[in-house]
């Protein structure tokens, strides 16, 4: 029984740890994403308002609305993989709360 539990122990413990870690990074990291994105876009649109550029803002729009169907597509990948690893239990634990805390 103790040849068990130590394995599963270690696999869920890494797992967390690795998942507290990725979630913290993925909450900071995406805070700034949205922070530079937003001042992208004011930036172009005070360009676009003052003369200096001519902005064509379907494609704009179209472009953002491709971006993020391309980011829901590689989260469904993502969650697939994780979702065959032994430890993805406590990964995505371990991930929500370090989101959380982040």
């Amino acid at each position: 029984m103790n040849e068990l539990i130590s394995p599963f122990a270690y696999q869920i413990g890494i797992g967390g740890i690795g998942g507290f870690i990725v979630g913290y990074a993925v909450k900071k990291i995406s805070k700034l994403i949205i922070v530079l994105t937003g001042l992208a876009i004011l930036a172009l649109l005070y360009l676009g308002i003052s003369g200096v550029i001519s902005i064509n803002y379907g494609k704009l729009w179209e472009a953002l609305s491709n971006f993020l169907v391309f980011l829901g597509q590689a989260a469904s990948w993502i969650v697939g993989l994780i979702s065959v690893l032994p430890f993805a239990g406590s990964f995505i634990a371990g991930f929500l709360l370090g989101f959380k805390l982040g």
